[in-house]
């Protein structure tokens, strides 16, 4: 998820868990505690790269999604949807899939 909300643009990492809160009506209001580690370990593996911003008079950092990260995210939302349209063919039993 922290992919896809840095697909339209980087963002800090305060931007980062607002996006993931505005976009979920508020379900995944996560706890900076969560989400910087998240966004770390995103750039250690390559899929995020970032930089350093002066953003309204402060230092933050900015991340956004790399190549490979595109790729991941490609990725993970094939497997989403699948996984997802199985789950609803086993609660929604005869409805069309």
């Amino acid at each position: 998820m922290v992919l896809a909300v840095l697909t339209a643009q980087p963002a800090h990492g305060y931007e980062v868990i607002r996006r993931l809160a505005s976009a979920s009506g508020g379900v995944f209001d996560l706890p900076e505690g969560t989400v910087y580690p998240a966004l770390h370990r995103l750039e250690k593996a390559g899929l995020l790269s970032s930089r350093w911003e002066v953003v309204e008079g402060r230092r933050r950092r900015v991340y956004q999604v790399t190549v490979s990260g595109t790729a991941r995210l490609r990725d993970r939302r094939a497997a989403w949807r699948a996984f997802a349209g199985a789950v609803d063919a086993v609660l929604s039993p005869g409805a069309p899939a």
